[in-house]
């Protein structure tokens, strides 16, 4: 059964946000290394930390973008 409008803005919205997690994680580690190669240790390694949860909120963003073109989750018009 093909999607409805709202499922596939919604199927579509989760993927752009997966897709601007995971270049904003590329975005972040170049700043990481020119902090490194600048001497800001410290800064290079809180970046750092902080990307490392991106490939994991990334799938979990994936996940329910395939829940949602599987059915398992809907969105309804508002009311």
């Amino acid at each position: 059964m093909p999607l409805t409008k709202p499922n596939q803005e919604l199927r579509r919205d989760l993927k752009e946000v997966a897709a601007l997690l995971k270049w904003s994680g590329v975005d972040l580690m170049k700043m990481a290394i020119r902090l490194s190669e600048a001497g800001l240790e410290a800064d290079a390694r809180e970046l750092l930390t902080i990307i490392d949860g991106f490939p994991d909120a990334e799938d979990k963003l994936d996940g329910y973008a395939e829940e949602v073109k599987a059915g398992q989750i809907n969105r309804s018009k508002p009311e």
